[in-house]
């Protein structure tokens, strides 16, 4: 029996063990989006929150559908029907978290368990309508791509703070939503996607001096960033224009807030260059 059922156009009503499955293949898709190495069971199972056993077993499921490889103990990686149908949910997510924040008053640390739900019952045809009122956006409320209906994503010229030299100016292109604490400090001290920042020791953030502007189009110029920028985002303006770098209005405090020290370096991009 085949993990999905065909759905055209009306409200998704999947079971359980489908909902599992796209939760795996987003899982996967998502841990290579920006870093190279491919996930490996234990880390899968870490990030889902299930054991190693339960793990296993939806693998060769999804193996068995020809939507993973993997060999006994290794790491896994999605076949092109699997990109395909991970990247369908990560587009459900990420445009649901978008429509969240611009239209319905959701603070963008509040929007993934929401999310987390309704990435599995939307309609295609209200996706496609929440994308068009929306503008077709490329990125969400945190900056990650959010590929198009034929599974095709933004790609971005983007290194983690970790790998960003003390003094490199350059605008802020994602930061990970795992951690709400750490979304509502940075919100409030301007540091935004889209938001043209200084690296300080520590690592630290803070805002570039008024008028140091990001690049137009996208998160700080970041490749594939068009027009359409990033979703809005609660928060101050960033140093720079309203809306700087294409991060779809960021309104606030004019970019006066100092420093903040990020703890886990990887959570956040930065463009490459300015």
């Amino acid at each position: 029996m085949s993990i999905w059922t065909a759905h055209t156009g009306q409200p998704r009503r999947i079971g359980a063990q489908e909902i599992a499955a796209e939760n795996y293949l987003k899982a996967i898709y998502t841990h290579t989006e920006w870093q190279p190495a491919p996930i490996t069971p234990s880390a899968l199972a870490s990030r889902l929150g299930v054991a190693p056993s339960s793990v296993t077993e939806m693998v060769k499921k999804l193996a068995a559908a020809g939507l993973v490889t993997h060999v006994p103990y290794g790491p896994l990686t999605l076949t092109s029907l699997g990109r395909t149908r991970a990247a369908d949910v990560v587009r459900r997510h990420r445009l649901v978290e978008t429509w969240l924040v611009r239209e319905m008053g959701y603070a963008w640390d509040e929007v993934h368990d929401e999310a987390e739900v309704l990435e599995h019952s939307i309609s295609e045809r209200l996706l496609d309508a929440i994308d068009a009122r929306l503008g077709r956006p490329q990125q969400d409320p945190h900056g990650d791509p959010i590929p198009d209906s034929d599974g095709r994503a933004p790609v971005f010229d983007a290194v983690p703070l970790e790998d960003a030299a003390v003094g490199h100016v350059g605008a802020v292109v994602r930061i990970s939503d795992r951690d709400g604490a750490l979304l509502r400090a940075l919100s409030a001290s301007g540091i935004v996607p889209g938001a043209v920042v200084v690296v300080g020791d520590g690592p630290s953030l803070a805002l570039a001096p008024h008028g140091a502007g990001a690049a137009p189009g996208g998160a700080g110029g970041a490749g594939a960033g068009g027009a359409r920028g990033t979703a809005g985002v609660p928060g101050s303006e960033s140093g720079g224009a309203h809306g700087v770098g294409g991060a779809g209005g960021v309104p606030g405090s004019g970019g006066t807030a100092g420093a903040v020290t990020i703890e886990a370096a990887e959570t956040v991009w930065i463009a490459r260059s300015h």
